[in-house]
């Protein structure tokens, strides 16, 4: 929920991190500072324009930053808060003005998968989620109960269905906080909430 940035330099590299930021709980960034904590300092107007250009013209919906001065040893850092958002899913968009989603892993801003950003759209669209307990619901969570994960590819060998299918049941159980998605590694899986 930390980001330490010495400059922003792109305003397109910039918008992945306040997209993640926005898409997860929020958190801050702290330009001015170097990876390992060290002050740099910065030039406070040009990284202040930079940050609110990333902001309004590179993150869809736009975000609305707080930024804050402070000086320490003589050199002046920005701290800006980005607020968790409550438009999710965020985009930023590339230097081709192409839309992806991101999303923090650890500290690192993270492509989300595209069942992440399903699961994104359910959780904060203002429609109720239905889940359907059938047989094939009741199988994943047996088998989440003897098991510590499951993939996409695993579960629908385990109920004998089609990826789409098999899709939409595991992202609306993750809409709801019954299982978790974890797709910030090579397979992305699942596992009991």
């Amino acid at each position: 929920m930390l980001d330490f940035k010495k400059e922003i330099s792109s305003i397109h590299r910039i918008a992945r991190s306040m997209v993640s930021f926005a898409n997860h709980h929020g958190g801050t960034l702290l330009v001015g500072v170097n990876d390992d904590g060290s002050i740099s300092g910065v030039k406070v107007e040009e990284e202040k324009f930079m940050l609110e250009r990333a902001a309004l013209e590179c993150c869809e919906p736009p975000i609305q930053l707080a930024i804050h001065e402070w000086t320490i040893r003589g050199k002046t850092i920005l701290e800006v808060v980005v607020p968790e958002g409550s438009q999710k899913p965020y985009f930023a968009l590339d230097e081709q003005g192409k839309k992806w989603v991101y999303i923090r892993a650890g500290d690192q801003s993270l492509l989300a998968s595209r069942t992440m950003v399903e699961v994104l759209k359910h959780k904060h669209s203002s429609r109720p989620v239905l889940i359907k307990y059938s047989d094939k619901e009741k199988a994943l969570l047996d088998y989440l109960k003897e098991h510590p994960k499951i993939t996409l590819k695993e579960f629908c060998k385990l109920v004998n269905i089609g990826r789409w299918r098999a899709q939409r049941i595991l992202v609306k159980l993750t809409a709801v906080g019954i299982i978790h998605l974890y797709d910030h590694e090579k397979t992305e899986y699942y596992s009991l909430g």
